[in-house]
């Protein structure tokens, strides 16, 4: 064997002993993030653009039986060829599915099913992970890699849509108890200048990125000035008090029709009682502390803020370019708070990764040069690439290696539910 090809086996050995240990975690803190929840919890769907946690261990389970273990297993025996029609989300040209906003109908398969369920497909896939040829090996490492970001993607999805779920509950139920949020005065709005000029953008090609990331490419972007923190609760609070709901020429017109239409106030899970106002939280209802992120904030205000502010959102250029030098770091699913925090007194930008996703004001688009990946994965990202606004940086019900100065979120303008909050950038 020459020395190249023992380079090749020995780096092949490392990168299979590595996505073996990263699938096992991650397939483990799906089931721990689950396992908070009684039956019935995992069964509700609140509305059509949440699915019930129970869907959520399944569908992931559902990716790795249809992708990997079905096209590269042979010995692999399906656990119930009607999971396919139940759990496929949107793929196309994997076939027919049961409805989105129908999955709360599904008393069965229950929880006790979906989890043998989880079982017999991580039991084969790690037999594949294992066991498989080298050739075969080689095929399925970028599959596994980009599964397993999936579940990770599902395990926000998890956080996010129980915490809708549990607001529907007049008892108000915590998803568990947290550590006693510490309060703080909030950190001094301060600002940190960027040259811009002609910048690149876009994933550098080392590591796993999701194919929306790149190619990375050239962008013009003018000198700017970013906020070194979020917008806080008691800001966003100062911009409801001045009226900020109730001013038409502050809101993009569609926005302004969402607030008439749906009767928004303030953003979503906020209460007033008794003249105070209150936040719902994965840890219950409590008062609202003034110096933490503003989070679950639409486009639609997180605009209106802007335009009351005076400032604007972030392009996701300017936003890149601010970040691309900083640790990714931050409070992060693991951190188990599952809430932002207040910001550090410190200077320079902070909080750029974890806390809130921070909405920019740019189109979710495609890249230029971008081409889809070929086959039933070309669907993963690049059909939706219209209609929905960019976020980045990560929130605090992201697990911790997930996210990436070049990650692009995207939700449609109007959605609330996704722990979402404001940066504001001004001219330099």
């Amino acid at each position: 064997m020459s020395r190249g090809s023992q380079s090749r086996a020995q780096y092949d050995d490392e990168r299979r002993m590595a996505l073996g240990a990263r699938f096992s975690q991650v397939r483990a803190f799906t089931e721990q993030l689950a396992s908070c929840l009684t039956p019935e919890d995992q069964t509700i769907q609140s509305m059509p653009d949440v699915s019930p946690t129970k869907w959520h261990l399944a569908h992931t389970t559902w990716f790795f039986e249809t992708f990997l273990l079905g096209p590269h297993d042979a010995a692999y025996e399906v656990f119930d060829t009607r999971y396919g029609f139940l759990f496929n989300s949107y793929y196309e040209a994997v076939g027919p599915r049961h409805p989105r906003p129908q999955r709360g109908l599904l008393s069965r398969p229950g929880v006790d099913d979906i989890m043998r369920y989880r079982r017999h497909v991580s039991t084969a896939m790690e037999r594949l992970i294992a066991h498989a040829a080298d050739a075969t090996w080689r095929a399925i490492a970028p599959l596994l890699e980009l599964g397993i970001a999936h579940e990770e993607q599902h395990q926000e999805l998890i956080l996010m849509d129980i915490k809708h779920v549990l607001s529907c509950n007049p008892m108000r139920p915590s998803y568990r108890a947290s550590a006693p949020a510490v309060r703080a005065e909030s950190s001094p709005q301060g600002w940190t200048s960027y040259a811009g000029g002609l910048v690149e953008i876009g994933h550098r090609g080392d590591g796993f990125a999701f194919d929306n990331e790149g190619p990375r490419h050239k962008v013009w972007v003018e000198p700017f000035r970013l906020a070194n923190r979020p917008v806080t609760c008691g800001e966003y609070l100062a911009f409801i008090e001045d009226g900020g709901y109730r001013r038409p020429e502050l809101w993009l017109s569609d926005g302004w029709a969402a607030v008439n239409l749906r009767g928004w106030e303030a953003p979503l899970y906020w209460e007033r009682r008794n003249g105070a106002w209150l936040i719902f939280t994965l840890s219950g209802l409590r008062s609202l502390d003034p110096s933490e992120p503003v989070c679950h904030v639409s486009y639609y205000e997180a605009d209106a803020f802007a335009r009351w502010a005076g400032k604007w959102l972030p392009t996701e250029a300017a936003w890149e370019t601010a970040a691309a030098t900083l640790p990714v770091a931050g409070n992060f699913a693991d951190r188990g708070r599952f809430h932002p925090q207040s910001a550090p007194l410190t200077e320079g930008p902070v909080q750029m990764f974890g806390d809130v996703w921070e909405w920019t004001c740019s189109a979710y688009t495609a890249y230029p040069g971008f081409r889809p990946p070929a086959g039933a994965i070309g669907e993963y990202n690049g059909k939706f690439m219209a209609n929905q606004m960019v976020l980045r940086g990560g929130a605090a019900v992201t697990p911790p290696d997930h996210v990436r100065a070049t990650y692009r979120n995207f939700f449609f303008p109007d959605a609330r539910w996704a722990f979402s909050g404001i940066r504001l950038a001004e001219e330099a």
